[in-house]
């Protein structure tokens, strides 16, 4: 009885957080190094980056898709060079335009020889539906707007130079999409990650409100085969060693005062259980843009560490 209480308290505040919001230490022993706005600012390059919004047809989705792209600042006069790509997903109840607005994801992003796609995912949890048929946000992103990327701009489509991370719902699609499809990405990044999406039920949101509405049609029944297979926690702990070694690096975070707090500790355990290369904050922070601002600029960071580890292999 305690524990499911505590299950309905947690539920409560998720209901509470999410509708306001319509959107470290490491546990492992790492200090988190934080860093002040003042000399982030500071550090801005003054060159301005381009962004474009535009529109793939899925068929997958049967309808016009949007997407932001933010290019580097060079990509017009370096015909020639080949860039990596930085996959950024929106949370529940946000949109593709969400990273760009409510961050200064553009002034970071001149830094960077990246270029920045920002899918579509309404509330789609970035799964194929259980209950819509053309409702295919996982589907779209790996078989279309992927493909669609790589064939349309100069971008280095090797596994290698290509990220994904998200926020709250989008940061628990970045993390599945590097359990499913490690082939494709080497790092993924979850910034406050609603981790337990596929276990949350009906009975457990109360089915009176959108969040409920949303996770029902994604993935159906308590029981159904679409929660199964889009189970992170499921999928971690019974990932074989021959996948382990196909893993992205896995950047984790969670402010201490956001409600999602417990469950990325518990993942960041798990991760540690199946030795899975990953790196874990835990800072102190809200479940707000505030939080997702600074560490959209952490992972910039982290990914140039990352690429120029891999390069030096590769030579």
């Amino acid at each position: 009885m305690e524990m499911k209480s505590d299950k309905n308290k947690f539920i409560a505040r998720l209901l509470l957080i999410i509708a306001a919001f319509a959107v470290p230490y490491s546990v492992h022993g790492q200090k988190a190094q934080a860093k002040t706005d003042v000399n982030r600012n500071a550090a801005q390059s003054k060159t301005a980056v381009s962004v474009q919004d535009l529109k793939l047809d899925s068929k997958l989705m049967a309808h016009e898709m949007p997407y932001r792209v933010i290019f580097p600042a060079d990509y017009e006069n370096k015909k020639a060079e080949k860039y990596a790509v930085v996959y950024l997903l929106h949370g529940l109840t946000g949109h593709f335009d969400n990273w760009a607005d409510k961050t200064k994801l553009k002034d970071y992003a001149a830094n960077y020889k990246y270029i920045i796609v920002m899918p579509e995912g309404n509330n789609g949890w970035y799964s194929d539906s259980a209950t819509v048929a053309n409702d295919r946000y996982e589907s779209y992103i790996i078989k279309e707007l992927i493909p669609e990327i790589d064939k349309k701009f100069r971008t280095n489509a090797d596994k290698n130079y290509r990220a994904i991370a998200g926020l709250s719902m989008g940061g628990y699609g970045a993390l599945k999409f590097g359990l499913k499809y490690p082939e494709m990405f080497f790092l993924v990044g979850s910034f406050s990650g609603a981790l337990g999406a596929a276990s949350w039920t009906e009975k457990d949101l109360g089915g009176r409100n959108f969040i409920a509405e949303s996770i029902m049609s994604v993935y159906g029944a308590a029981d159904s085969r679409t929660r199964q297979e889009n189970d992170v926690y499921k999928m971690t702990r019974e990932i074989s060693p021959e996948k382990i070694k196909q893993m992205p690096f896995v950047y984790l975070d969670c402010g201490t005062e956001d409600f999602l707090i417990q469950s990325n500790r518990d993942y960041a355990a798990l991760l540690y259980e199946k030795k899975i290369p990953h790196e874990f904050r835990q800072l102190p922070g809200k479940h707000d843009w505030r939080f997702w601002d600074a560490q959209i600029q952490e992972f910039f960071e982290l990914s140039e560490t990352k690429l120029s580890q891999i390069m030096v292999k590769a030579n």
